[in-house]
C-alpha cells in the first residue's frame, strides 16, 4: 500500500491539474456551455452508466455488485484527460468544452454514486430521501461557488497588487485546498472543489501570477499522481481475471467513443470534433480506484467480488488509460481518416445559444 505522504502528493496532483484547468476556463465561458454539461453529461451517464450496470449483471446478478461495476466503467479520469488537454493544447478548442461539461456531470453524479455504493457495500438500505439530500448539497455547493465567481473577481483584484509574490502563491494554495477539503466534506471529489476555485480566479488580475508561479508544483505533484497510481495496479492477478478485463476494456472504450460522438453531434459540433470527444473521454483513473477500495472493504458483498475488483479497476485502468492517451493524441487523424479532409457542417462556435 502506498504511503500517507505519497498518497498526499498524488491528491495535490489532481487538484493542482483541475485548479489550472479551471484558470482556462472563466465562469462566462462555463455558463455559456451550460447546456454541453446536461445534454454531453446525460448521454454519457445513460450510454456509459448503462453498458457498465449490464456488464455488471451479466458477472453477477441484479446486485450491489452490478451497481459498483456500473459506477467503475462509467466515470473518466479527470486527472489523466486534464493532463492530455494540457499536453496536446486542446483547451482552445470548441469541443474541450463538452469534454469539460461531461467531467463537470460525471464528478457530480459521482459524488451521489459514492454515497449510494458507499452504503451497500456495508448493507445498509439507500432510501429516496437520502439521494434527494445528497443531490441537493451537491448542487447547491457548484452554485453557491459560481454566484462567488461572479461576485469575488472585482474584490481579489483590489488587494492582489498589494500582495507580494510568496504570500500571493500560499493564498492560492490555500485558497485551492480549502476549495477542494470543503468539495469533499460535501460528499463532492476533492478535484471539483480545485477546479471552482480556478473559475473564482480566472478572471482576476492574479490569474497569471498564480499560473506562473504554480506551474512547477503542479507538473511535480502530477508525476506523482501517475506513480502512486502504477502503484496500485496489480499485476499478478491478470491470469484469474483477464476475461473480466476484456470485457470491460472493450465496453469501456466503446461506450466513450460512442457517446461522446453521440453528444458530439447532438450539440451540433462536426463528425470530427465529436470523434475528438469521445476520444478524449477514454481514460478511466482515480473515481474507478476509489469505488473498487470501496467494493474490497464491502462487507457486505460477495467475497470473490472483493477479492478481484481492486486487481480488475487497476487493469481497466491501466488500460484505457494508455489507449485512452494514444486515441486523445490521434483523434483528428481517426477523425480524417473516417470522415475525409471535408468538414461535415460549419465550425462549432460557442455562444450564449451553444455550438452552431
Amino acid at each position: 500500500m502506498q504511503g500517507a505522504p505519497l498518497a498526499l502528493i498524488s491528491e495535490l496532483g489532481i487538484i493542482l491539474l483541475l485548479f489550472y484547468l479551471g484558470l482556462e476556463f472563466s465562469l462566462d465561458r462555463l455558463l455559456q456551455a451550460w447546456h454541453l454539461v446536461a445534454k454531453g453529461g446525460v448521454i454519457d451517464l445513460v450510454v456509459n452508466g448503462g453498458l457498465g450496470f449490464a456488464v455488471g449483471v451479466a458477472m453477477f446478478g441484479v446486485s450491489a455488485e452490478a451497481l459498483i461495476v456500473a459506477g467503475i466503467i462509467y466515470v473518466s479520469s479527470s486527472g489523466i484527460i486534464t493532463r492530455a488537454l494540457f499536453d496536446f493544447r486542446r483547451l482552445a478548442d470548441d469541443e474541450t468544452d463538452l469534454v469539460l461539461g461531461v467531467l463537470v456531470f460525471e464528478d457530480i453524479a459521482i459524488a451521489v454514486f459514492l454515497a449510494i455504493a458507499s452504503a451497500l457495500a456495508v448493507g445498509q438500505t439507500v432510501s429516496a430521501g437520502m439521494v434527494t439530500a445528497r443531490t441537493i448539497i451537491v448542487v447547491a455547493f457548484v452554485a453557491g461557488f459560481l454566484v462567488a465567481s461572479r461576485y469575488l473577481p472585482k474584490y481579489i483584484n483590489r488587494l492582489s497588487p498589494r500582495i507580494e509574490r510568496e504570500r500571493l502563491v500560499l493564498v492560492a494554495l490555500a485558497l485551492v485546498v480549502g476549495s477542494a477539503a470543503l468539495a469533499h466534506w460535501v460528499g463532492l471529489a476533492a478535484a471539483i472543489g480545485a477546479l471552482l476555485a480556478g473559475i473564482l480566479l480566472s478572471e482576476t488580475e492574479a490569474r497569471d501570477r498564480i499560473e506562473r508561479h504554480l506551474f512547477g508544483l503542479r507538473d511535480f505533484a502530477a508525476a506523482i499522481f501517475f506513480f502512486s497510481f502504477g502503484l496500485a495496479i496489480d499485476m499478478g492477478a491478470a491470469a484469474e481475471i483477464w476475461q473480466w478485463v476484456l470485457v470491460g476494456v472493450v465496453v469501456a472504450v466503446g461506450g466513450k467513443l460512442f457517446a461522446g460522438y453521440v453528444a458530439g453531434r447532438v450539440s451540433r459540433f462536426t463528425r470530427r470534433q465529436s470523434v475528438t470527444v469521445g476520444a478524449s473521454l477514454v481514460a478511466r483513473g482515480e473515481f474507478s480506484l476509489i469505488l473498487a477500495q470501496i467494493a474490497a472493504l464491502g462487507v457486505a458483498l460477495d467475497p470473490t467480488f472483493r477479492e478481484r475488483i481492486t486487481s480488475f479497476t487497476g487493469m481497466l485502468v491501466l488500460v484505457t488509460a494508455f489507449v485512452g492517451v494514444i486515441l486523445m493524441r490521434e483523434s483528428r487523424t481517426l477523425g480524417r481518416a473516417l470522415f475525409g479532409s471535408r468538414r461535415s457542417a460549419a465550425p462549432a462556435v460557442v455562444n450564449e445559444e451553444g455550438p452552431s
